[in-house]
C-alpha cells in the first residue's frame, strides 16, 4: 500500500485578482480542463506564507488543484 498518496495536478497560471485573506482569482490556460481560461479559486501553500513570498496581480504561478473541483493551492511563483 502507498500510504495514502494522491496524484497532485500541478498546472500554471496567470493572477488574475487579489483578493483579501491571500486569495486569488487565477486564469487557467485553456489547454487545461478543456476550457477557454478557466478562473479559480486560489490560496497560498503555507511554506509561501511563511516565508511571506508576495504574489501581485499579473504574476505566472504553479498551482495544484484541488481533486474536487474549484479551488486550488499556489505553491510556487514562476515570474
Amino acid at each position: 500500500m502507498s500510504g495514502g498518496e494522491e496524484t497532485k495536478s500541478t498546472v500554471n497560471g496567470t493572477v488574475e485578482e487579489v483578493l483579501p485573506n491571500s486569495l486569488f482569482r487565477v486564469r487557467v490556460p485553456a489547454s487545461v480542463e478543456g476550457e477557454a481560461g478557466e478562473l479559480v479559486l486560489a490560496y497560498m501553500a503555507g511554506k509561501m506564507r511563511l516565508h511571506r513570498i508576495r504574489v501581485l496581480m499579473g504574476d505566472q504561478v504553479e498551482m495544484v488543484l484541488d481533486p474536487y473541483g474549484g479551488k486550488a493551492r499556489i505553491v510556487r511563483r514562476l515570474t
